[in-house]
């Protein structure tokens, strides 16, 4: 067998710190465990740990994210009861939820407990605070929108996103307290709660108040040739060469896809594209809050309810770049508009989202007739 290559060596690296890393914090928490006893457990100096991330909550961030994609990969062979009704579909994805919180008699640390110290972190950073707020907002539009595709319960508001947020809200608060008061939450009521959030009218409408003062979408003619990609929501590749949006967005932005989403003409594909310009902590951030809700939508909905609203993370900016964004940041926001293969429309900034998405295209810049 021949010599690895650097590359080879670096991977192989990682995974083993990897493995040490979910040991240790799987025994200790987050707080106290130690770098020095990961590298320890990997049989690897401390300074070959910080070559493969650049601290120790980007480590964390790593090892949930590992198990949480892994997770969802293992529950798509498995059978599960979606639900054909909001009410139902909540339900199903309360249980989803609730099924991965420890135990009010897990005494010993296992794997249930290793994510009980992910909240505490983020809320200790306000670097990592507005990016799990804009994530968390993104799993409420997609959530929304899986829900706007099942048959309604009630009549009411067709926008769904924000029961979506009332059920997130009240499965967060009983994942907090599932951590911090073992055994006061009850599984079985807050499942009965989440499904009868589906019968709520909200009064929740679609009214974004910022449309006046944005500016029209340029128009452009250039190639479109983008990179290989893959849908975090479905799990699987996808092609992004079809007519459609595709926004590029920070973290601190992602709120704004929903006005893609709304804006776009029926049939259209929507992209959300998350970019970060801290990828070494922040992208593995989003990839786990992605994936846990993946793992959720998988055993609550049907497939044919999944959200048409694409999702991809481009750590490495190759996407971006395509799109024609050669620098990124958590504020990012510029979305283009695709038709034929070629990028007929273009905004920057604030609004830029509905902008892409309500051009008529063809090179015009004209907003469509909606």
């Amino acid at each position: 067998m021949g010599r690895l290559t650097r590359a080879e060596m670096q991977e192989r690296n990682r995974a083993r710190v990897l493995v040490a890393a979910r040991d240790e914090f799987t025994e200790r928490g987050f707080r106290d465990a130690k770098i020095d006893n990961i590298a320890e457990r990997a049989e690897l100096t401390r300074g070959a740990v910080y070559s493969n991330f650049p601290g120790k909550r980007a480590l964390y961030f790593s090892v949930l994210v590992d198990d949480a994609e892994r997770m969802s990969e293992l529950l798509t062979s498995e059978a599960s009861e979606p639900g054909d009704t909001p009410g139902a579909a909540l339900a199903a994805f309360a249980r989803a939820w609730l099924a991965r919180l420890p135990l009010a008699t897990d005494a010993q640390p296992g794997p249930a407990r290793l994510g009980v110290d992910l909240i505490p972190e983020v809320i200790a950073d306000v670097r990592t605070r507005i990016p799990f707020a804009e994530l968390t907002r993104l799993n409420a539009i997609l959530l929304g929108l899986a829900l706007e595709r099942l048959p309604p319960c009630s009549k009411g508001a067709s926008r769904r996103v924000g029961v979506a947020e009332t059920a997130l809200t009240t499965l967060h608060g009983a994942s907090q307290l599932a951590a911090a008061a073992p055994g006061f939450v009850e599984p079985f009521n807050v499942i009965s709660a989440c499904a009868q959030l589906a019968d709520l009218d909200l009064g929740d409408r679609w009214q974004p108040a910022h449309l006046p003062h944005i500016s029209p979408a340029r128009p452009v003619d250039e190639l479109w040739s983008p990179p290989s990609a893959t849908d975090a929501v479905r799990g699987e590749p996808v092609s992004l060469a079809g007519d459609g949006v595709v926004a590029i967005l920070g973290l601190h932005r992602l709120g704004a896809i929903e006005e893609a989403v709304r804006a776009a003409p029926a049939g259209s594909d929507v992209t959300a594209v998350l970019v970060t310009s801290a990828p070494e902590e922040l992208a593995p951030l989003a990839r786990l809050v992605v994936a846990d809700f993946r793992t959720c939508l998988r055993q609550a909905f049907p497939p044919s309810a999944w959200p048409r609203l694409r999702v991809v993370h481009d750590e490495s900016g190759r996407l971006a770049a395509a799109a024609g964004v050669a620098a990124v940041s958590d504020v990012t926001e510029t979305a283009i508009r695709v038709e034929a293969g070629r990028i007929v429309a273009r905004a920057d900034g604030f609004g830029a989202c509905h902008a892409a998405a309500s051009t008529d295209g063809h090179a015009s810049g004209q907003p469509a007739q909606v």
